[in-house]
């Protein structure tokens, strides 16, 4: 074999090692990278639920109780305007302490001021459990006071925290997972509150601190907020850094947040008259049946929250489309049941339309209104709008009783009056661009 041929082998086999030294490289760092990615979106996944924790302790603080606010009236000797104010007290008293609270969390961050809202918000649910013992219907209402404080500082505050995390369609995606948190919250309230009350009527009370604990504690170890800039701003320059942002954004953000709190007010307000409905002949549904029924309607906002949130990312049009579907469903829904109030599987499955439509709605705004500030001012705007949303909690029930007093075809001659208004205005004056920041 001559030496050029030799020379020429050797070449073969020293390209071919280093070819397959280049492929396994590339096989490793090809694996390697795979599971860095599957490693960071189980972190992911496992931060999108601490932060999901955290609007449904919100609503179980409060939803829990609607089942068993007939039993407190019968156990306490109050009218139904009184246990509605175990839900409106609560609210009202979030309402008014969420833009303060926006405030400081903007100032210091956002897991200083979740971590002792969680702690305070359950410690009150213990003093409202030992006022149901008490049977003193004064520290219930204290305590549930005290409850709403600390919950201004749970949910509006993570949904700021989102805003800071994510960006694009994870960000959305992770609000579109808090709402629909929100909306499971809601679903699983009245069954858990209904479960509870075979116990002790009160149970609830002292069940809810168990749940603060657990976000607790997800909040602290999974959440890895990030680092601000050391810059602190003047309340003075602050403050007008807000009033320019409404000053330039207030026609559609003023907008959004009055539709957010309809859609909540109405919820609210209907979940309320079912209850009360339903323990009524000829249905005379309590307990576990009361709340699994309640249920329905919420499981549809549930499941169309979320898959919203997966697919509008950022795109201002879909948005758009999905706002004024959702409403014009409420509208319809809502204008239905003022013909089928009395007959319950119809009135159910409208209710449940017009919950679907809210999951369509609700999504959207959240995503709007978090991307629509800087990081320094979102926790006040968040703020605002979640402080009209627990308002428009706090205004359903006993609103809704009123009403009810009245004539119950006046409920919702009023809720579907209602729909069609704010839909002409989120139609009007809300017009996201085709790319939302």
């Amino acid at each position: 074999m001559s030496t050029t041929t030799k020379k020429r082998r050797l070449q073969i086999v020293f390209e071919s090692d280093i070819e397959d030294d280049a492929d396994h490289a590339q096989a490793s760092s090809n694996k390697s990278e795979t599971k860095s990615q599957g490693t960071e979106g189980k972190a992911r996944w496992l931060e999108f639920m601490a932060i999901a924790s955290i609007p449904l302790v919100l609503v179980l603080g409060n939803s829990m109780l609607v089942p068993i606010l007939p039993d407190m009236q019968r156990e306490l000797g109050i009218s139904q305007f009184q246990s509605s104010l175990v839900i409106t007290l609560f609210s009202f008293s979030a309402g008014i302490f969420i833009p303060v609270i926006g405030y400081l969390s903007d100032k210091f961050s956002r897991k200083v001021i979740i971590i002792p809202a969680l702690i305070v918000y359950g410690s009150a649910g213990v003093l409202a459990g030992f006022g149901a013992i008490w049977n003193s219907y004064t520290v219930i209402i204290i305590a549930r006071a005290i409850q709403g404080m600390a919950a201004a500082g749970t949910a509006p505050v993570a949904m700021a925290l989102v805003g800071d995390l994510y960006k694009g369609g994870t960000e959305s995606k992770a609000l579109g997972l808090t709402e629909a948190s929100n909306g499971t919250g809601k679903v699983l309230s009245p069954i858990i509150g209904s479960l509870l009350a075979l116990i002790v009527w009160y149970a609830s009370f002292f069940a809810f601190p168990v749940f603060c604990a657990l976000s607790l504690v997800a909040v602290i170890w999974l959440i890895k907020e990030p680092k601000r800039d050391k810059q602190e701003q003047k309340l003075g320059a602050y403050l007008k850094s807000i009033l320019q942002i409404l000053k330039q954004k207030g026609r559609w953000l003023i907008t959004s947040f009055v539709a957010g709190s309809m859609g909540l007010f109405i919820l609210f307000g209907v979940l309320f008259y079912l209850s009360n409905r339903l323990e009524e002949a000829p249905y005379n549904i309590d307990g576990v049946r009361k709340g699994l029924v309640l249920a329905i309607p919420l499981l549809g906002m549930v499941t169309t929250s979320y898959i919203t949130g997966s697919v509008i990312k950022k795109n201002g049009i879909l948005m758009r489309w999905l706002m004024n579907i959702g409403l014009i469903l409420m509208v319809i829904a809502l204008g239905a049941t003022i013909f089928f109030f009395n007959k319950l599987y119809l009135f159910i499955g409208l209710l449940t339309i017009s919950s679907i439509g809210t999951g369509l709605l609700l999504p959207c705004l959240n995503t709007m209104i978090t991307g629509s500030v800087e990081r320094e001012q979102r926790g006040m705007i968040t703020s605002l709008y979640n402080s009209l949303r627990f308002l428009g909690v706090a205004v359903g029930p006993p609103l809704f009783g009123w009403m009810m007093d009245k004539s119950e075809r006046l409920v919702f001659i009023s809720v579907s009056v209602l729909s069609l208004v704010v839909l002409g205005l989120v139609f009007f004056l809300i017009k996201p661009d085709k790319q939302v920041n």
